[in-house]
């Protein structure tokens, strides 16, 4: 598609919003980000109506850092929420520009309809990852004027890129006060649920060398690309780990992404990279889940290729990519605690752990306990049938306004 970066609708104002009924006011934001295309690295767009909207809210300071959008209250409350969600999706498979759907459109999933019959659905890209949950978050700094507790909203920019370009990462780095708070909830899609900590994860190429010849003459050289079988082998034994952290069970991963080999279809290959992503639980540092992988070989980014001590891939060439810790639970801190009382409730949704990498990890890394809580099923994060069911936008609006209030 041509021009997806500029927005297809029209953005209700703050305004507006205001004096909407809740439903109401939920679905029309939620549609008009939607329609705003903001792949990750093309946020602008998005970043530029998320702005206006919120400069329209008297009782909000607002702060941008790059296509990171601030809002905050300063109402001298003892403690401090922050309410983040990011604003960019991963690329788009036939799934852009969003459209609801009515019931009975074969395009609603068998299992969304089950749970939400006769709901209509929203569906494409950023439904559930996490434009819903974004949708819920503004329209709560617009209504929500006097809360129990300061708030802090963060609409920000390449989450679903490596963690160099996040743009949470970077105002934490260039504006830590911007990001001061007691308490933070990402709105990742969780059902509605909390979801506790998170896996952490490490990104790196395992490397073989050989010896480039003419096909014709292989016996001349030495094949990388057949010495990268026994990776292969190494990776196809792992059985993945359940890990128990603060009675929330993490489940660990080993895989291959991505090969890549070879220079010429007649060309015995000198090299072979097998690209492996390690997601380990929140009872590892990344140093630890580094010495399992690859012993204490040393290996940091930026620092290209070292051999391998130990660990699942000794003697073997390792580069790493890309890297990001993982967070405990946190779900002992008294907003935790009430914040999951209040879920349980509503939902009948005990705490469960986040399997996934979300930035709960950065405010873990500030002292700040975290949870993730959004709109529409985590299983369909990234799915080209992305959708969310309408009722969601109220479960989590009701949630936490009730909560904040």
């Amino acid at each position: 598609m041509e021009n997806m970066s500029e927005p297809t609708s029209t953005m209700i104002s703050a305004t507006d919003a205001m004096n909407l009924p809740s439903e109401q006011a939920l679905r029309l934001i939620c549609k008009a980000i939607m329609d705003i295309f903001s792949v990750s690295g093309q946020e602008q767009a998005l970043a530029d109506v998320v702005e206006m909207y919120l400069r329209e809210v008297p009782h909000l300071q607002v702060r941008r850092h790059g296509d990171t959008v601030v809002a905050s209250t300063s109402l001298g409350r003892s403690k401090r929420v922050i309410l983040a969600g990011h604003i960019d999706t991963v690329p788009v498979i036939g799934n852009f520009p969003p459209a609801w759907l009515e019931p009975g459109d074969k395009r609603i999933r068998e299992d969304v309809a089950q749970a939400h019959a006769g709901e209509r659905v929203l569906w494409g890209r950023g439904a559930t990852d996490m434009k819903a949950s974004d949708a819920v978050m503004l329209y709560l700094a617009a209504v929500l004027e006097k809360p129990r507790y300061d708030v802090t909203y963060v609409f920000y920019d390449h989450e679903e890129v490596a963690a160099e370009f996040n743009g949470l990462r970077k105002v934490i780095e260039v504006h830590p006060d911007w990001i001061a708070g007691d308490f933070a909830i990402i709105g990742e899609p969780t059902d509605c649920g909390i979801e506790g900590g998170c896996n952490g994860t490490i990104r790196f190429d395992v490397i073989t060398h050989g010896v480039a010849a003419h096909s014709a003459r292989a016996w001349m050289g030495h094949n990388a690309i057949h010495d990268a079988a026994t990776i292969l082998d190494r990776l196809s034994a792992y059985e993945p780990q359940d890990v128990e952290v603060d009675g929330l069970v993490y489940r660990e991963g080993v895989n291959a992404t991505m090969i890549s080999g070879g220079k010429g279809t007649n060309v015995i290959p000198d090299e072979c990279r097998v690209h492996v992503n390690y997601r380990f639980a929140p009872d590892k540092t990344i140093e630890e889940a580094k010495a399992l992988m690859m012993g204490d070989a040393g290996a940091q980014l930026g620092n290209g290729e070292c051999k391998a001590t130990g660990g699942m891939f000794e003697g073997f060439g390792i580069e790493m990519k890309d890297e990001s810790p993982s967070a405990r639970p946190g779900m002992d801190a008294e907003l935790a605690q009430s914040l999951a009382n209040l879920v349980q409730e509503r939902t009948g949704r005990a705490p469960q752990a986040k399997l996934g990498w979300t930035d709960v990890a950065r405010f873990a890394q500030l002292g700040i306990p975290a949870v993730n809580l959004g709109a529409g099923s985590p299983l369909l994060a990234h799915k080209h049938d992305e959708q969310v069911a309408e009722s969601e936008l109220d479960l989590l609006f009701g949630i936490l306004k009730d909560w904040l209030s």
